[in-house]
């Protein structure tokens, strides 16, 4: 299954996950965002909060969604397994407690990721390979050769709203993502909901998390939902590709006479495309950035009072995996 399970909660719900490895390789999973109050320990970093757990053994983690709603997720937090071990969480407020926004009439989970292959870097003993693609839901989309079933779909009727939750599950790329002919509004990102406001894309760091609401307003016909990558560093190596699914309308239900039919369903076989930001459109993503403001700005979680007297200090250390390279013509560290 890719991607992973969803898990579903409520606010303030005691979430139990029993992970259980049935894999060759050791393992551990973080709930990416959940803030884990006095449950550090279920953190899931793999070596730092816990040990893995070993091939054949089961783990359960506990631990309490305090005042957090809207979308997070879970993936594995060792070695390259956290860019195909992945799923969403999803956190509903809590229960008699609507939403502060028009309830959506359906709602549908899109994880952008990447595939990627780590088998080249023992083999190398150079660093990470770029990304074969991109991927939404695990699909690659109508822009790579490959067959019909390879595109995630979404289907909507004319005039209904639809909450989009969009999770970045990529390592290491920042994307946009939007679209064609939408506008979107943001009402919650990374566990909080924010002030609406609309959009015609969206840019997500990794890890990070979005829900949208869209109004199928459109005439009918099919329209791209597109991620692509954003980098602003010069001279960065990275995929410059976009990957698409589609947004489709239900066909109307009138009856019109053949002609007319023939021609609504030509125009409506192809796609629209959406504008995509340019890679590296720092300006676009500034504005963007600036408009995302908490709808509760005095939320018992803020403003901290931070101690200004400095009586402890700590000490940090950072590391690095590093693995054997398996090219006999190599003596670099595969990672």
């Amino acid at each position: 299954m890719y991607p992973g399970p969803t898990i579903y909660a409520r606010e303030d719900d005691t979430v139990v996950v029993k992970v259980s490895n049935l894999t060759p390789y050791n393992i551990s999973i973080h709930l990416h965002g959940v803030r884990q109050r006095l449950t550090c320990w279920f953190d899931g970093p793999a070596y730092i909060t816990q040990c893995p757990i070993q091939a054949g053994q089961s783990f359960k983690y506990r631990f309490t969604l305090l005042n957090q709603r809207g979308t997070l997720f879970w993936h594995a937090h060792i070695s390259w397994l956290r860019a195909t071990v992945h799923g969403p969480l999803i956190i509903y407020p809590k229960q008699g407690v609507g939403y502060p926004f028009q309830p959506p009439v359906e709602e549908h989970v899109i994880i952008l990721d990447v595939q990627g292959l780590d088998r080249h870097v023992k083999e190398s003993g150079g660093g990470p390979p770029g990304s074969d693609a991109y991927t939404l839901n695990g699909l690659l989309g109508p822009l790579h050769n490959c067959s019909r079933d390879d595109v995630y779909t979404i289907n909507v009727t004319k005039g209904k709203n639809y909450l989009l939750r969009i999770i970045n599950a990529a390592l290491n790329m920042e994307h946009f993502f939007m679209v064609a002919n939408h506008t979107m509004t943001v009402v919650e990102t990374d566990g909080e909901y924010t002030k609406p406001f609309k959009t015609t894309f969206l840019m997500l760091t990794p890890g990070q998390t979005y829900n949208v609401l869209i109004k199928a307003d459109q005439s009918i016909g099919k329209y791209f939902m597109a991620m692509a990558p954003y980098m602003p560093a010069k001279n960065a190596p990275f995929l410059k590709k976009t990957s698409c699914g589609i947004l489709r309308y239900a066909s109307p239900t009138v009856k019109v006479d053949k002609l007319a039919r023939k021609s609504h369903m030509k125009k409506s076989m192809t796609p629209l495309e959406p504008i995509i930001p340019n890679v590296n459109d720092t300006a676009s993503v500034q504005a963007f950035s600036d408009q995302v403001k908490r709808l509760y700005p005095n939320h018992q979680w803020s403003p901290v009072d931070v101690p200004l007297r400095i009586d402890k200090t700590l000490f940090f250390t950072i590391g690095l995996n590093v693995f054997s390279s398996d090219s006999p013509d190599s003596d670099m560290p595969g990672a």
